[in-house]
């Protein structure tokens, strides 16, 4: 200890020519940053006490309004002197900068020594505040010397401010206030565009959410509202988050200016140096959680740089190519920048210390955060343009085929014409002719799924109608009694405020409810609601049971439960049941099988549209049909039994039934492909249906689907 401050003392001899003496503190009443006024010496050693320091000669004046020391794992020791030409004798001593890691505050007049840690928890301090706040008691006209010694595993800027405890408090309230408004915005756009992520599931929104959640904690752990809010009792967490905060905002930073901007496909070579900039993020935290803080500072600011540098590239890259969303991330981030550079040259007295440049970066990082909410939302809107200007040139497209379709059908007639001449000429032609034919089964293929369509339809409108209808028919006396009731609230009211006695009151009350015959009215309006809120149900139903059956899954194969497959094919066709047909189902717990649940879909409906006409044929107005459903499974197949009590078939027409064309309807009333339709796609899903029937007793359908097959590339 002695070497060391033999050292210094020489040190502070040489060098005493060029060092001039702070001119003392004046204290007039209001707030004054005293920065100028203090010297600073460096203890590389860390050993020097209050004596050793007091007997040297090595400090150094300070020369801007906010001392920026180095990173650096020295003591350093602040001397200042404050003349009090003030009426107070009690001062506080404001240090606004929260991350210190020691500091001790020297009164010379008493001795007395205020000791503030980083590392003590925030309950144990006198003044509840994140900033270091000392007493400072000083006789009016009177001139006293103190000490401070600082450190921190960070970068130390100091800006020392004395005032009033009334003016202190005044001031460090408006800091509060301003910080919470900050925090509310930060805190509002994370909420909101979460839940436009949930509803669009667009990962550009995802990581905004989390680039805009870390970079208001970093904004807020930096400022030591996370240590007296939330880390309280628990300093060792805050210190951690001095850097992984700011470590994870970087990298959620980085990876939603990649996605936003889609830099793999725009700016490739600069979309991997990105990847080192999240690299340097992610060391950083990992050296912050190992205990490197030094060293995981430094790892921070070249990370920093690095994301600020290729930022830059990128979008300045990209607007002069005329990328929309990379001129609004240029703005963003360009007002975010100036917000963080004019707090840094606050920092190293460039410009001064107030109380516009006390907030240039948090306004900075709230415009960079809401900016980019716009962006986002602009970017949806160009989809949007896009893809309306799309459907615009398909529109155009299918009119152009619409067109070249009508032409070619003209010379289509003409070449059937042709054929159908050459034909009655000579049987040489007859491939030709089977070709034709072929076109025609696909074009009454595709008509069988036009008239099924239509009868979807049909059915769907009939069975939407009642309940809507049942909801509409309750509107106009469920309003009729509300208005009654309110018209009984009012008079009630009247009644209340008048000046009868109770007992008038309670008889005006009486005969009211018996006028309005209040029982009555209350359950009319409970009918009521309860009828609405049926159809309401039933309407539910209904358009869940076509968004199983309608499936948009022609070129997928899924697992599909066929439980719920023969429901919603029920609900399409309900209005052909009506109230004469009884239904019977008796579902098994059968596993979900891979196949096309579109195309069973429609097969359910082939057999069941049948099963109905031949009950209806059977019974006609009359009740008595029975349509029965039954599903089981074994190991490898799933059955599926349905089985009516209509007309049957005798043995050639039961021979017969899957063939093309081949019907037992009357002309207008069915194609004649929709049993063909029905047979091979269950033999395309590898499967089998059986059909049992006697004439006059009823018909019995059974499928059989494997539950797992393998594919063969064919159309279905």
């Amino acid at each position: 200890m002695k070497r060391y401050y033999f050292i210094l003392c020489v040190l502070s001899l040489f060098f005493s020519v060029n060092v001039s003496a702070q001119s003392p503190v004046i204290y007039k009443g209001e707030n004054i940053v005293i920065g100028k006024h203090v010297s600073i010496l460096e203890d590389p050693t860390n050993k020097l006490g209050l004596n050793d320091i007091r007997k040297s000669n090595a400090f150094v004046p300070s020369k801007v309004e906010i001392p920026n020391l180095q990173l650096s794992s020295s003591d350093f020791w602040l001397k200042f002197s404050i003349k009090n030409e003030s009426e107070q004798d009690h001062i506080l001593l404001a240090l606004e900068y929260p991350m210190l890691s020691t500091a001790e505050f020297y009164a010379m007049t008493d001795g007395k020594v205020q000791k503030l840690s980083y590392n003590t928890a925030f309950s144990h301090r006198k003044y509840q505040h994140q900033n270091f706040l000392f007493d400072v008691y000083i006789a009016p006209g009177s001139t006293e010397e103190y000490f401070l010694r600082v450190k921190s595993t960070e970068q130390m800027v100091l800006p020392l401010i004395l005032g009033t405890p009334k003016v202190m408090a005044e001031n460090l309230l408006t800091n509060d206030l301003a910080w919470g408004l900050f925090m509310g915005l930060i805190l509002v756009m994370i909420i909101y565009n979460f839940f436009i992520y949930l509803s669009v599931k667009d990962q550009s929104y995802l990581y905004y959410v989390f680039y805009s959640l870390f970079i208001g904690l970093s904004s807020i752990t930096l400022s030591g509202y996370t240590y007296r809010f939330i880390f309280f009792d628990h300093p060792d967490l805050n210190h951690l988050g001095i850097v992984i905060f700011p470590g994870f905002a970087g990298i959620a930073g980085n990876l939603f200016m990649m996605n936003f901007l889609q830099t793999k496909e725009n700016s490739p070579r600069m979309h991997r140096f990105i990847y080192l900039s999240i690299l340097l993020y992610s060391i950083a935290v990992i050296l912050r959680i190992l205990g490197y803080d030094q060293a995981s500072f430094r790892a921070i600011d070249f990370a920093a740089i690095s994301t600020v540098v290729i930022t830059f590239i990128v979008t300045i890259s990209l607007s002069l190519e005329g990328y929309r969303p990379a001129k609004l991330f240029l703005l963003a981030f360009t007002l975010f920048f100036t917000g963080l550079l004019l707090f840094v040259l606050r920092n190293l007295g460039v410009v001064p210390y107030n109380a516009f440049t006390n907030y240039t970066k948090e306004v900075g990082t709230a415009l960079d955060v809401v900016l980019l909410a716009f962006a986002l939302a602009d970017k949806i809107n160009t989809f949007k343009r896009e893809k309306e200007k799309s459907q615009e040139q398909t529109l155009q497209a299918l009119k152009e085929n619409e067109r070249i379709i009508r032409e070619q059908n003209v010379i289509l007639e003409t070449k059937v014409t042709e054929r159908t001449y050459e034909l009655n000429q000579a049987n040489t032609e007859l491939n030709q002719t089977l070709i034709d034919l072929k076109e025609a089964e696909g074009q009454l293929v595709e008509a069988e799924k036009m008239a099924s369509l239509g009868q979807l339809t049909a059915g769907i409108a009939h069975e939407i109608n009642n309940p809507i209808n049942f909801v509409t028919s309750n509107i106009n006396p469920l309003n009729r009694d509300v208005d009654i009731l309110i018209d009984f609230i009012q008079e009630m009211e009247k009644i209340g405020l008048s000046d009868l006695p109770v007992e008038e009151k309670q008889r005006l009350i009486e005969e009211q409810k018996e006028e309005l015959d209040y029982d009555y009215l209350k359950m009319e309006i409970s009918q009521l609601l309860k009828g609405i809120q049926e159809g309401a149900s039933r309407t539910s139903e209904i358009v869940k049971g076509l968004r199983v059956f309608s499936r948009l899954d022609e070129d997928d194969i899924k697992k599909a439960d066929m439980n719920d497959g023969l429901d919603s094919t029920l609900i399409i066709i309900n209005n052909l049941l009506s109230n004469k047909i009884k239904l019977e189902k008796s579902y098994g717990d059968i596993p979900l099988i891979e196949c096309y649940p579109g195309k069973l879909n429609q097969v359910f409906l082939n057999i069941l549209s049948n099963a109905i006409y031949a009950i209806n044929k059977k019974f006609g107005e009359q009740e008595g049909g029975v349509l029965k459903i039954t599903t089981d499974n074994t190991d490898a197949r799933v059955m599926i039994k349905i089985e009516d009590n209509g007309m049957g078939m005798d043995e050639a027409t039961r021979k017969k039934i899957f063939e093309p064309f081949f019907t037992t309807k009357d002309v207008g009333e069915g194609t004649g492909l929709g049993m063909s339709i029905a047979y091979n796609t269950i033999r395309r899903h590898q499967g089998e249906i059986y059909i049992n029937s006697t004439p006059g007793e009823g018909s019995e359908f059974i499928l059989e689907l494997p539950i797992v097959f393998e594919f063969i590339e064919e159309d279905i």
